[in-house]
């Protein structure tokens, strides 16, 4: 049995693969690579093949039809051996002396038996063309390197959260909390962190930049343009966020709270997106969205709908809009996504 599992999804991924599985592999012995060539068509499966050639106990290499993102991560949970798993996208890496840090605090966790459920790191954004790197840190929300529980945790900033990038999560929690991403769709990150924290009893966090986010490929999901045509994959993401995760059955008040405000970032996020495409159906389907959590959950709708970001992003008017959309722009800089 290995340490860490870290899932590698790839799909034409020949121009930064290298970078990515060269930044994991220092962890030698105790990390299982699995890189998933999910149907590429290009060099992918070459490269990986060589990697699994020459590392042959550490790396390992799995083919399949494309399913996209969440089908990747699926597949790698199920053959995972890790104690641990990560997922690291093949266009991102990880700082080497940070993983060092990881590493050595997941062998310490599994020589006392610590049974910690996930651990928390940084992450920074790599943003294309940025000297200052904006650095997602945890350090005022989370104690330092001791376990902890939900009641432990301190406030979250708006525009800070969890992110797949922060989180390494226990192998066996994602099989027994039934985390199943759906295939073909993107956004499903969301789902990756959000459906398996109502199962997380303990935790500790590693105050180490440890995750590189890459941001600047005009192809990429989380591009401005790009999220605007695949609106309805970040809506359905959304919905199944709602589905998923009942907030009135979450008894840890900290927990809901911080599930609550998980799911008004990435409302903010769909409403903004059909605000910015300039179309009347994709303003109806703001609407129909709304609708959809008045339906689904009174209270919830409430909550999200008058909230301070609720109500920034709902102004109305077309005057309303944009300075919806101006703030938003704001936020852009302030937190550094996108």
């Amino acid at each position: 049995m290995k340490l860490l599992s870290v899932i590698i999804p790839c799909y034409n991924s020949q121009e930064y693969m290298n970078k990515c599985i060269d930044s994991l592999l220092p962890g030698g012995e105790d990390v299982e690579l699995l890189i998933i060539n999910d149907g590429s068509r290009d060099n992918t499966a070459t490269i990986a093949n060589d990697y699994a050639t020459k590392y042959p106990t550490i790396v390992k290499v799995i083919h399949q039809e494309n399913s996209g993102h969440g089908g990747a991560v699926n597949t790698g949970i199920c053959h995972a051996s890790g104690v641990y798993l990560k997922v690291v996208d093949s266009d991102d890496w990880v700082d080497y002396e940070a993983y060092t840090i990881v590493l050595k605090k997941l062998k310490m966790l599994l020589k006392q038996n610590a049974n910690v459920d996930m651990i928390i790191s940084n992450f920074v954004f790599e943003k294309e063309g940025k000297k200052h790197k904006k650095v997602m840190k945890y350090e005022n929300v989370f104690p330092q390197d001791s376990i902890f529980t939900w009641d432990g945790i301190g406030q979250f900033r708006k525009g800070q959260y969890i992110m797949m990038h922060s989180i390494i999560y226990k192998t066996e929690l994602l099989r027994e909390c039934g985390l199943k991403l759906p295939k073909h769709t993107f956004y499903v990150d969301n789902l990756f962190v959000y459906k398996p924290l109502e199962h997380v009893k303990r935790m500790i966090y590693i105050n180490a930049d440890f995750y590189r986010y890459f941001i600047g490929r005009e192809d990429q999901s989380v591009n401005e343009k790009v999220m605007i045509e695949r609106i309805d994959q970040q809506i359905k993401v959304n919905k199944l966020m709602i589905e998923q995760v009942n907030l009135a059955n979450i008894e840890n008040e900290k927990l809901r709270q911080y599930l609550l405000n998980h799911l008004e970032i990435v409302t903010v996020i769909s409403a903004i997106m059909l605000i910015r495409s300039g179309t009347q159906e994709n303003l109806k389907k703001r609407t129909e969205l709304w609708n959809y959590i008045k339906n689904k959950d009174m209270e919830l709708y409430q909550n999200l709908r008058y909230g301070m970001l609720g109500k920034l992003i709902n102004l109305p008017g077309r005057a309303g809009r944009k300075i919806s959309v101006g703030a938003y722009k704001i936020s852009q800089k302030i937190v550094g996504f996108n």
